[in-house]
């Protein structure tokens, strides 16, 4: 996701539609790691009021046809936690074409908004992946197990700040996201960092599926941290635009994603807030 946090298409829309989440700019140049690290934005969680419990579903179009669907179901868990779980799939020709699956769930600690932990699992083709993070005060610790392989491959990552797609998504809808604010926080998906430099452009009023909202939209652009900890243009990721609803839910209600295989769409086709 989006918030509610939507499901991507691909692992690349799923960042992107991010920030899903979450999301944000910065230069395309490559950066130093001393430079972009104390580039963050390390502002406490804002003060606005924390997502209602609620089940929403997306659609993903690309090149005109919907491709693929997703449900998620944002929730309260056990001690003071906040939990994203989903499920999302290629639908119609585009599941002729590349059948993919993806199952998700995250969980946030509710009073900071720091990520705890994810598991996902991604099949596609047959190939089954799945993906274990424990995050901490000083990063996070990942395992990752693909079908063809006996054991799983570990890997740390070390940076204070860094969040997963859901926690971001909720840091950054806490914020008072005034026009012309930007926000740029470091984001670890599955097995690899990003920078997210979210920029709000303003307000504008949207039609979805799920109907009319008054809207707030922003620039999103990510930059993978290579090897070298060093930032480098995504690759697969050009830009994206995203409308959060501008009321006291600020659901997703619409990505674009300028990916590599061209537009790719994440839209709102129902929401059901639950407790009233």
């Amino acid at each position: 996701m989006s918030r509610l946090s939507p499901f991507p298409l691909t692992r690349s829309t799923w960042c992107a539609a991010l920030l899903t989440s979450l999301g944000i700019f910065g230069s395309q140049e490559t950066s130093a790691a001393s430079n972009w690290s104390s580039t963050l934005t390390r502002d406490p969680r804002g003060p606005f009021p924390e997502l209602r419990p609620a089940r929403a579903t997306y659609a993903y179009g690309w090149s005109g046809i919907t491709a693929a669907t997703s449900e998620v179901y944002f929730h309260r868990g056990d001690q003071q936690t906040l939990v994203l779980e989903g499920r999302g799939r290629t639908v119609g020709l585009a599941r002729v074409l590349w059948r993919f699956d993806l199952n998700y769930r995250s969980v946030a600690n509710a009073e900071t908004l720091r990520p705890l932990e994810t598991h996902q699992v991604e099949t596609a083709r047959g190939k089954r992946v799945e993906t274990n993070l424990k995050f901490s005060d000083e990063g996070v610790s990942g395992s990752r197990l693909e079908s063809n392989h006996a054991t799983p491959a570990l890997k740390d990552f070390t940076l204070e700040n860094l969040y997963d797609l859901h926690s971001a998504f909720l840091y950054l809808r806490s914020q008072p996201l005034r026009d012309r604010s930007v926000y740029r926080v470091a984001v670890y998906p599955a097995n690899s960092a990003y920078v997210a430099t979210l920029t709000v452009v303003g307000r504008e009023h949207v039609r979805v599926r799920a109907g009319n909202y008054n809207a707030i939209k922003v620039d999103l652009k990510l930059q993978r941290v290579n090897k070298k900890n060093e930032l480098e243009p995504h690759r697969k990721f050009k830009r994206a635009t995203i409308w959060l609803s501008d009321d006291n839910d600020r659901v997703l209600l619409r990505i674009e994603s300028q990916i590599f295989v061209g537009t790719v769409t994440a839209e709102l086709q129902s929401v059901r807030f639950e407790n009233g």
